[in-house]
């Protein structure tokens, strides 16, 4: 591989998956952190460590300027970036490559076609992907005309935006105003880009993704994932494959996930979202993630593939020998978010030490956390401790297991939503797949 030495600009555990990858390849691994993580677990796997700055993210982590030149002084050839951060700042990107390194992601150029959400609705049309109603809008008035088009209840969201910051739902006109100046606000604190657009909002929809790996003129898809179990727009539960869709439909949208790729000559692992309409299983163009993400895990688990490893040997420049038809798919996976948060106080975080961390184990349990007994959650960042991934031959026994390995699961010192989980998994809705982006509000009023 042409890459020897790796720069990961991140942390938690996704720094911790990166490095553990990287360093079975063979590559030597350099972990730029911040004050806050100098003594936690990725620091200490890293073959080095190397101080960015204070514990607040805009003096350490996404202080481009920073990382760049920490992961050029430390002799990396390459530059991992995970996922947040700087993962999809085309700047930044641009940066790492001109000064002599590899970026272990897609093309800058990608990363702008698909880091501005209305460019990437014109990508979507120009490739022939169905699109949500709906278009740009400076001001109350432009979205009114907008909404005409649309009609009511409406989603305006964030041009730049991403993780459900900047998004409002509009239920009448007499609203409208008053959301676009909280959604400008938030999208500006969140993103620095006050620009919305509006969208038609689909009562029951379903979120399903679709994971790629493109390699320039060809691209591959590893399968659906569903996220539709969402709190504001936020992700709780994965699952691959999205359960409950006819065979016709699910292999439009993986090939319709295939043809954007291949429109963009995209390079990299990605992940192309759409809202699904649960009842017709019509579906829209959503955005393309330009990264790897969060939930990725629950694709490997039923694909086979480390997806770490596929990003750095498409990063290295290996070449491309992966075909869709030895793409194989085996059983079904299911993903918790484990967050200090306490879900019986609104989602409080709980930061601070966990003085005991009882991780589960067993046929088909996988754990990736930054996070043993001693360790310490800082209040700077997001409050993801771990990712509890179970697989199962089908859904039920997935299912069944996922609801074991919570029981097992043991933090103590910080809140956790492993009790939302668990609750989650005893649902018969979810148990009967009858699952869209109104599950969790519909379990919250009971």
């Amino acid at each position: 591989m042409s890459i020897q030495k790796l720069f990961i600009a991140n942390r938690g555990e996704i720094a911790l998956r990166v490095i553990r990858t990287a360093q079975r390849l063979g590559l030597e691994t350099v972990l730029g952190v911040s004050e806050a993580d100098l003594t936690s677990l990725p620091a200490q796997e890293a073959d080095n460590v190397v101080l960015l700055g204070p514990a607040p993210s805009p003096q350490s982590y996404l202080n481009v300027d920073k990382v760049v030149a920490a992961a050029k002084e430390s002799g990396a050839d390459a530059v991992h970036p995970g996922y947040g951060f700087l993962s999809e700042n085309s700047t930044f990107a641009r940066k790492v490559i001109e000064n002599g390194m590899k970026f272990v992601g897609p093309l800058p150029e990608h990363l702008d076609a698909m880091g501005d959400k209305l460019k990437a609705r014109h990508v979507a049309i120009d490739a022939g992907l169905p699109v949500v109603p709906g278009g740009e809008a400076d001001t109350a008035e432009e979205a009114a005309v907008v909404a005409e088009t649309t009609g009511y209840p409406l989603l305006i969201k964030a041009v730049s935006g991403g993780g459900g910051r900047g998004m409002k739902r509009v239920d009448d006109p007499a609203q409208l105003s008053g959301q676009i100046d909280l959604a400008m606000a938030e999208a500006e604190a969140a993103f620095g880009d006050r620009r919305i657009y509006v969208e038609r909002y689909i009562g029951r929809g379903r979120h399903v993704e679709v994971q790629i790996l493109g390699g320039g003129e060809k691209a591959v898809h590893l399968g659906t994932r569903d996220c539709s179990i969402q709190r504001r727009f936020q992700k709780l539960v994965e699952e691959a494959p999205a359960p409950n869709i006819p065979d016709d439909k699910r292999a439009a949208i993986e090939n319709a996930a295939v043809r954007i790729s291949e429109y963009l000559g995209y390079l990299g692992a990605g992940t192309v979202e759409f809202l699904v309409d649960a009842d017709t299983y019509d579906f829209y163009f959503l955005e393309m993630n330009a990264r790897i993400q969060v939930e990725h895990p629950v694709t490997e688990e039923i694909t086979g593939l480390d997806l770490i490893e596929q990003q750095l040997l498409i990063a290295a420049g290996a070449p491309w020998v992966l075909l869709q038809e030895n793409v194989e798919f085996d059983g079904h996976a299911i993903e918790v978010r484990i967050n200090a948060e306490d879900p019986d106080a609104d989602f409080r975080p709980s930061p601070g030490i966990v003085t005991r961390a009882a991780w589960p184990a067993g046929a088909g349990v996988r754990v990736d956390s930054h996070i043993r007994s001693g360790g310490v959650v800082p209040p700077n960042y997001d409050s993801l401790i771990g990712k509890l991934i179970v697989h199962g031959a089908d859904r039920d026994e997935a299912i069944a297991r996922t609801a074991r390995a919570l029981a097992a699961l043991n933090i103590e010192g910080v809140n956790t939503t492993a009790p939302l989980h668990a609750r989650i998994m005893a649902d018969k809705r979810f148990a009967n797949a009858r699952i869209d982006t109104r599950f969790f509000e519909e379990m919250d009023n009971g």
